[in-house]
């Protein structure tokens, strides 16, 4: 059954997310792939799902639960899983939208077209997305193995305010920063990106976010 549509999310396809400076421009990536982010809305509602806008993008919620989002990047637009791991996909339509994902899954597309062949896929992986949430689902993930970085516990027991700041992070944040300070070679090094990650850090991002 097909879903009301969101005035929040026309605001979105007509302005832009707001995230940048080319906010209400034509450089906008909304606006270069408006078109197509029009097609996976579209395909979005017949699923039934409720359409939010969360973290300034098209978000689709099942009982408030956050199921899939779609969105414009420089090259690409895209129709992403949040639990993507935990879906069948036979077409092979899905992949991590980065090399350290765990968890998330997205399918991307280039042109109108692509996403016109993609339909019937994309509806069964949304319908499956939804079984997921009906299920209550959860994804395990093994972090035995994954130590926080030295450099960055000396920055912590530093500041008690960066501790609390840290420990409130969500745990694929926190992980985002283990990666990029860890994987310097060089003690320096290591201190360097640790201390670089402060301010993000006290925003309550994970080192990805802007």
């Amino acid at each position: 059954m097909k879903n009301m549509p969101n005035p929040k999310v026309e605001a979105y396809l007509d302005q832009g997310c707001g995230r940048c400076e080319y906010f209400q421009t034509p450089k906008c990536k909304v606006h270069l792939w408006t078109e197509e982010l029009m097609a996976l809305r579209e395909i979005a509602l017949m699923s039934g799902l409720d359409e939010e806008i969360k973290w300034g993008v098209p978000c689709y919620t099942f009982e408030g639960n956050n199921v899939m989002l779609i969105g414009a990047f420089k090259g690409y637009c895209a129709m992403s899983f949040l639990k993507g791991v935990l879906l069948k996909d036979p077409h092979n339509i899905l992949q991590k939208p980065g090399e350290n994902s765990r968890v998330g899954r997205v399918a991307k597309f280039e042109n109108l077209k692509a996403i016109q062949s993609s339909r019937q896929s994309l509806l069964e992986l949304i319908n499956d997305a939804i079984e997921v949430e009906k299920r209550g689902e959860k994804v395990v993930l093994d972090n035995s193995l994954e130590e926080i970085p030295e450099e960055l516990q000396e920055k912590l027991e530093q500041d008690p305010f960066l501790k609390e700041a840290f420990d409130s992070l969500t745990p694929g944040r926190k992980r985002s920063f283990y990666i990029h300070i860890s994987g310097a070679k060089q003690a320096a090094t290591r201190r360097s990106r640790a201390e670089k990650c402060v301010p993000k850090i006290l925003a309550g991002k994970g080192f990805n976010e802007y």
